[in-house]
């Protein structure tokens, strides 16, 4: 487990074998922890805009000791057996994630209206991270379901009592083409969440109604 502090330092060095400047986007623990909403992970979750750039990134974490890993103990099979899925990387009880573009079918963008935060690490090379807002966060710990995602998605609602479950559904029915379980896992989650807070029916006839449109 690494705390926020050793997160940074971690950027920092790994910005010292970076042979490029790199730009990603954080995501799960990683962006919970730059957001104040944990103080732990040892799940370091990114997305990169190319295969290039994840390749860059990869070479300076072979450099630190860094070996890759299969994804069959974290994710189950029809995350595994998906078309665009993760690089993982681990040393340690410490493990990276690295996306590229998508998670699981959900495209991610640098559009500046959906970046909650950035942070820059300066090295011998620079390493710019961004930061989505806790709705985007929440809708791609759902798309994930590793273990204690869900734990994490009800820790950003306890501290954080005006979730926009709009834009979640509206992110999940716009990206739905790309991927056929992203609304049924959004529901399935929503009726989860529906036993310790307030999901409004409004929200689950909207899921319903678009999903629908796909049979």
């Amino acid at each position: 487990m690494i705390n926020l502090k050793d997160q940074e330092e971690l950027f920092r060095l790994i910005a010292d074998y970076l042979e490029e400047d790199i730009t990603c986007i954080c995501i799960g623990g990683t962006a919970m922890m730059f957001m104040g909403y944990k103080t732990t992970t040892k799940d370091i979750d990114l997305v990169f805009g190319s295969s290039q750039d994840r390749q860059v990134f990869i070479k300076a974490l072979e450099k630190l000791g860094y070996t890759q890993r299969s994804m069959k103990t974290i994710y189950d099979r029809k995350r595994t057996e998906a078309k665009d899925k993760p690089l993982l990387f681990s040393r340690g009880e410490e493990r990276f994630d690295l996306f590229v573009k998508n998670i699981f079918g959900f495209i991610v963008d640098c559009d500046l209206d959906k970046i909650e935060q950035k942070h820059d690490f300066v090295g011998k090379k620079e390493l710019i991270t961004y930061v989505l807002p806790k709705e985007l966060i929440i809708l791609l710990k759902i798309l994930t379901d590793r273990e204690k995602d869900f734990e994490d998605i009800m820790t950003i609602i306890d501290k954080e009592k005006n979730v926009d479950w709009d834009m979640i559904i509206d992110e999940a029915i716009r990206q739905r083409k790309n991927n056929s379980w992203m609304l049924l896992d959004l529901k399935e989650k929503l009726q989860k969440l529906r036993k310790t807070i307030l999901i409004k029916e409004k929200h689950f006839k909207r899921i319903y109604s678009a999903e629908e449109k796909y049979h």
